[in-house]
């Protein structure tokens, strides 16, 4: 009786979950017969905080996707809708449902963001990582449908960008794995910087191929202008002012008319086939993204461009340097693994043990070494790889021959198109700050080069820079006041910041990341007193500072340069441009965006707006304006290296370049905080700073003292003998003296230096 009772009441808990499997089989076994002609890839793009996130949720919301791995399921109605966008997941019913969504308008934000997983995307509110999702949808007009589809339903592929410029490189990765993209507009903001960019980079991207569609997010907001916006969209990009979808997240608005636009313009992937023949291809995937779990090992999102994998087979893992090497007995040897999961995200995973052309999903591969898997890496079956071998040795200089009877010679040529143009080292966009990073302990260092490995797995825009193997000795050497390091390169003051904390969310490892610098272009000039010797070249780029030319060499500077655009309100036009030509910016130009919002353009050195541009630029127009910049070359500039020296010895990380005339200021300004933030110790601390062989700058910290004539609060020591008193001073004289010998310096004893002390460095202009 009590077996017969557990087992009743195992049943009975183990329902909801049973009927959770049955629905998402249900649901992966429908995604599974549409055809590639009814697939539609797409992504949100957008200045940062227009909405993306919230209308991307608001999407999956009102197609079912969030309820498909809920633990209750009393919100799938079986009343038949005519309208119904969600599929019948009942075998014996044979008529759609359709989940219903809440009426209610006022849910807080916090209620539907559900795509920003990363803690801290939650913290800060902001999207660092794309995320990508997949749904069924069942447009209006059944004849877009193919008529081989039986589902009548759709493929939407959708993902989700960041809007940062600092995370550029997540845009122009998701652009490359669609054809059409929403780009969203804030009916009250209105043309932001970030929107001018997302525009050029899709244009920019598949040779302008990508359907670009317009669309006003917050439209229900008290002071939102949407007919004004539209206008506006209309004289700076070219768009139908009627063509523009009019949407609000929180309000449930516009969201089956994205839907429609999707369906109507964004059209499917194109069938890789051989145009030899027209036959198809063997299978191949691209890695979309890949990010490391400690259980799993490597898990690839990847977009399947031909045939079709299934767990069990045997795949490899190719890259661009695959495709340079012609070594038959070295790609024979390729390390090849066993597929372990297939599936599909819709944004939780649902298991499909197989993928198809067309499809986006997860892949769990089995891989430990996280450097395996990049994204822009492609995935072929390990039993094609001695052909694709043979192919190149033939082929070596890439060009469409026919020698094969089944004419497959295309299909390797285009697979390292592909791997080339799409690999994580060729994708990427070049790091303009440069850190050094050091873990909180010296012995902690390997720690921290496995945790960066996993971190650059899923964050490409990371470029790390260090020796083989990860010991102590190999790594950047932050001296006696940090110890070995990592030196990598960042997109931006954020990406720094995001990367440290995501270091410490996701790995627990609090690491010291010192001051971000750019790099320099130094030109030797011919000088009698120079050391360096006629092989040596004559211009070489300095990213660390360590290696700025030493004192009676003759050299000129060429500092980056980038091109400044701003978009803020007409009022604080005058601020916005005193703050341009405060930070050395010239070839300014204005220009009406409409009767609200201005844009300057100008050039500005790039040391100048990594520091506290961004802060500046808010100050001073009460937080409206926005801007981004682009590359423009290098210029010749009157520069001079300012060390900080701690009693007496040279702070490398504290390091900084600055403008001749603005290098004694910012001395200063960095001494001075270095006072605030430094401990105070049983020493004094001596804080200079050193330009061009002259102390500009100097602060100090004064010595605390220990009293150690008294023991237990106020009691004397000694009673009165005196040679018991001098004893303890002795013996306190020659402690001190002992800490200050341990770093070496001239006088100077060991600091102990924090995050807010390099912080100090990043913001000396204030």
């Amino acid at each position: 009786r009590k077996r017969r009772l557990s087992t009743s009441n195992n049943n009975g808990d183990n329902g909801e979950p049973q009927a959770a499997t049955r629905i998402a089989q249900s649901y992966a076994a429908m995604m599974s017969q549409i055809p590639l002609s009814d697939v539609r890839n797409f992504c949100f793009i957008a200045h940062v905080d227009h909405g993306k996130s919230s209308l991307a949720s608001r999407v999956l919301e009102l197609l079912g996707n969030f309820s498909l791995t809920q633990d209750s399921f009393d919100k799938v109605a079986t009343t038949p809708q005519n309208s119904s966008n969600v599929p019948n997941y009942d075998e014996h019913n044979t008529k759609d449902t359709q989940i219903s969504s809440s009426n209610n308008t006022n849910s807080s934000k916090e209620d539907y963001l559900k795509l920003d997983t990363l803690t801290v995307e939650q913290q800060r509110g902001i999207t660092v990582k794309a995320s990508a999702a997949s749904m069924l949808y069942k447009p209006r007009d059944p004849a877009i449908c193919s008529p081989d589809n039986p589902t009548k339903h759709l493929l939407l592929n959708m993902v989700d960008t960041p809007g940062h410029v600092d995370f550029g490189f997540e845009v122009s990765r998701s652009l490359q794995a669609v054809q059409g993209a929403l780009l969203l507009f804030d009916a009250s903001q209105g043309i932001q910087a970030q929107s001018l960019s997302v525009y050029q980079k899709a244009k920019e991207i598949q040779h302008g191929q990508i359907a670009l569609m317009p669309v006003l997010t917050k439209i229900d907001l008290p002071h939102a202008r949407p007919l004004e916006v539209a206008l506006a969209i209309s004289d700076v990009f070219g768009f139908d002012p009627d063509a523009v979808i009019h949407t609000s997240a929180r309000s449930r608005i516009g969201i089956e008319e994205i839907l429609e636009a999707v369906a109507n313009n964004v059209p499917p992937p194109t069938a890789v086939e051989d145009a030899s023949n027209g036959n198809s291809v063997p299978f191949h995937a691209q890695v979309v993204d890949s990010w490391f779990e400690p259980l799993r090992g490597v898990v690839c999102l990847i977009k399947v461009l031909a045939g079709a994998i299934r767990e069990g087979n045997r795949m490899a893992v190719l890259n661009a340097s695959f495709f340079d090497n012609t070594n038959n007995s070295t790609n024979n040897n390729k390390d090849h693994f066993s597929v372990q999961e297939i599936g599909m995200v819709v944004p939780h995973r649902i298991r499909t043990h197989e993928l198809t052309s067309g499809r986006m999903g997860y892949a769990v591969v089995g891989l430990r070494d996280p450097r395996q898997a990049r994204p822009g890496s492609i995935l072929v079956a390990h039993a094609d790889l001695n052909f694709i071998a043979q192919q190149i040795a033939m082929n070596p200089e890439n060009k469409n021959t026919h020698a094969d009877k089944n004419n497959n010679s295309l299909w390797s040529t285009n697979l390292k198109q592909i791997a080339t143009q799409n690999s994580s080292s060729n994708n990427n966009e070049k790091s303009v700050l440069f850190a050094s990073v050091h873990p909180m302990e010296a012995y902690e260092f390997d720690e921290l080069v496995a945790a960066v490995d996993r971190l650059a797995l899923n964050d490409t825009g990371l470029e790390v820079h260090r020796t083989s193997g990860a010991s102590n000795s190999t790594g950047e050497n932050g001296g006696p006041f940090l110890g070995p390091g990592l030196r990598i390169g960042f997109q931006g003051l954020l990406h720094v910041e995001v990367f440290r904390q995501r270091l410490l969310d996701e790995f627990g490892m609090e690491a010291i990341v010192t001051p971000p610098k750019v790099p320099y272009t130094i030109q030797y000039l011919p000088s009698k007193s120079s050391r360096r010797s006629q092989d040596d070249p004559t211009e070489e780029v300095i990213e660390d500072l360590a290696n700025w030319p030493q004192s009676g060499e003759r050299f000129d500077v060429l500092e980056p340069i980038v091109a400044v655009r701003v978009i803020a309100p007409v009022e604080y036009a005058g601020s916005v441009m005193e703050l341009i030509k405060r930070k050395r910016g010239y070839d300014m130009e204005t220009q009406p965006i409409d009767d609200a919002n201005w844009m300057f353009t100008a050039h500005m050195p790039w040391g100048e707006v990594v520091t506290d541009f961004h802060d500046s630029l808010k100050n001073c127009t009460a937080g409206y304006a926005s801007f981004d910049t682009t590359e423009a070359g290098v210029k010749k500039g009157r520069l001079a290296k300012v060390s900080i020296m701690l009693n007496g010895d040279v702070v490398e990380p504290l390091t900084f370049v600055s403008h001749v005339d603005a290098a004694q200021a910012e001395a200063r300004v960095v001494c001075k905080k270095l006072k605030e933030t430094l401990p105070r110790e049983q020493f004094v601390i001596r804080i200079q700073a050193k330009a061009e062989g002259k102390i500009v700058a100097s602060e100090s910290i004064k010595a605390y003292r220990k009293d150690v004539l008294t023991t237990g609060g106020s009691k004397a020591v000694g009673g009165g003998d005196i040679t018991r008193k001098k004893k303890l001073l002795e013996k306190q004289k020659r402690g001190k003296k002992r800490l200050q010998s341990q770093s070496g310096g001239a006088g100077g004893g060991k600091v102990r230096l924090s995050q807010a002390a390099f912080n100090s460095v990043i913001a000396r202009s204030n």
